[in-house]
This record gives C-alpha cells, sequence and structure tokens, in this order.
C-alpha cells in the first residue's frame, strides 16, 4: 500500500513539473475564407526547434495546390499553397517550408499544376523565435486555392493575417 502510494506521489511531482513550463503547439490564429479552415500555429521537435505551421482543410473532395508551382499558377491555372513571413517579420526564417504530404501530378492538364490529395494539408517553416521573455506581435502571408472536379473557390493570395508570437526567452 505505501509502496503505491510513494509511486503515485512520484509520478504526480514528475508530472506537474514537467508541465510547469508550458511548451507548444500554440494555436495563433484560425480563420476560413472560401471555404477553406486555416489554422496557424508553433511547434516543436524532439530537437527543441520551433516550427511556424499553418494546417489548410478545404471542403470534401478539394484539393490544394502545391507549395511549388509559381505565385501565379500555371498557364493562370491553380494558385500555391504558402506560409510565408513577411519582410518587417520578428521571426528568421531557418529552413525550407515543408508539406506534410507530398504533392502529385495532377489526373488534368496542365501536369505541372501539382496538387496534393483532397483533404488537409500542413505547412511548416522552421524559425528563429524573437529574443526576450514576451509575446509579440507578428504577421505572416497565407496563400492558397482549392478546387474539385466541379470548380474551384476564389483563390486567396498574400492575406495577411497577424499572431502574436512568444519571444525565445519565455521557453527556459
Amino acid at each position: 500500500m505505501k509502496r503505491n502510494f510513494l509511486l503515485v506521489l512520484v509520478i504526480a511531482i514528475i508530472t506537474t513539473s514537467c508541465n510547469s513550463q508550458a511548451r507548444p503547439p500554440y494555436e495563433l490564429a484560425a480563420f476560413t475564407e472560401n471555404e477553406v479552415a486555416v489554422s496557424i500555429f508553433l511547434d516543436t521537435n524532439v530537437d527543441g526547434k520551433y516550427f511556424l505551421s499553418a494546417k489548410f482543410t478545404p471542403p470534401d473532395g478539394y484539393h490544394l495546390y502545391s507549395k511549388d508551382i509559381p505565385i501565379t499558377g500555371v498557364d493562370e491555372l491553380g494558385r500555391p499553397t504558402l506560409l510565408e513571413l513577411t519582410n518587417e517579420s520578428q521571426m528568421k526564417v531557418l529552413g525550407e517550408l515543408t508539406e506534410s504530404v507530398n504533392a502529385e501530378v495532377p489526373n488534368f492538364e496542365p501536369k505541372e499544376l501539382f496538387v496534393y490529395p483532397p483533404g488537409t494539408v500542413t505547412l511548416s517553416l522552421p524559425v528563429e523565435l524573437p529574443q526576450g521573455d514576451r509575446w509579440v506581435k507578428d504577421v505572416v502571408k497565407i496563400t492558397y486555392m482549392a478546387c474539385s472536379g466541379g470548380g474551384c473557390k476564389a483563390p486567396v493570395i498574400g492575406k495577411l493575417v497577424s499572431i502574436r508570437i512568444p519571444g525565445v526567452d519565455l521557453f527556459e
């Protein structure tokens, strides 16, 4: 009985101490425009590196376009799915934008208009947080266009989204 009590007490202490410093993911903003739900959040990996991410959820049966197509699309068709920092951002980009699913060659022309399979796509950008121990205002840019066999929603191009990000010293 004492042994079980001590085990429960030790687990409770460890759990409490591990949770004393809140860690990401932090939802920074969320909106729906042209029937695509977008959630912007800050996350970390096992190495403690920070990632600014955006989760794009189009309506059922709709796809989004690859992050790698031109901003004007291909032959004026489609628009890339993008998460970008502005020139005035408090964060610094530390690497390439990555995607949660691979884009595919479409079953329609032009074949260079790579698309993600229908469903949710998350883009992640490795970032350096600003110095300090407070939350600061920032702005990110979001671009996307959702289409299905029946047509496309209007594109969202370079939408500025206000967020608040933590200074890196909040996590030490």
